[in-house]
């Protein structure tokens, strides 16, 4: 059975989908980009700025499963320009920490992203750690 997970702190979908989907002991949050949740625009400032804001989306959806950033296994991280990478890495390892069981994660390059935002990422939390 999936559950629909939502939390008004992080933008509202846009489209035909959910902000995540719980389905057994997985937690599947869609792609967020940095949107003010308020006003529906994108939040100006440098990539690590961006990513800060993405990350704060996706930890509100969380929460509003019953779990945190600790809980993620897998993240997918699209960048506009892979040359912002270094600067996102450093913003998402303040977040996330060091240590033997940091998530998995993909990072590419994409061609363009819903509203022209320089990042998004998606993520698979486990409700099991």
């Amino acid at each position: 059975m999936k559950k629909v997970i939502t939390n008004h702190e992080a933008p509202a979908a846009r489209g035909p989908y959910s902000q995540a989907i719980a389905a057994g002991d997985f937690v599947f949050v869609a792609g967020q980009i940095p949107i003010d949740p308020k006003t529906g625009n994108l939040v100006e400032g440098d990539i690590g700025v961006l990513t800060m804001r993405v990350l704060d989306h996706i930890e509100a959806i969380l929460q509003a499963a019953g779990l945190e950033l600790k809980h993620i296994v897998k993240t997918d991280i699209f960048l506009k320009d892979l040359n912002d990478f270094q600067a996102m890495n450093a913003a998402y390892a303040k977040r996330f920490g060091s240590g033997a069981a940091l998530p998995a994660r993909v990072t590419i390059q994409a061609a363009k992203l819903p509203m022209d935002c320089r990042i998004e990422i998606s993520c698979v939390a486990y409700k099991g750690l």
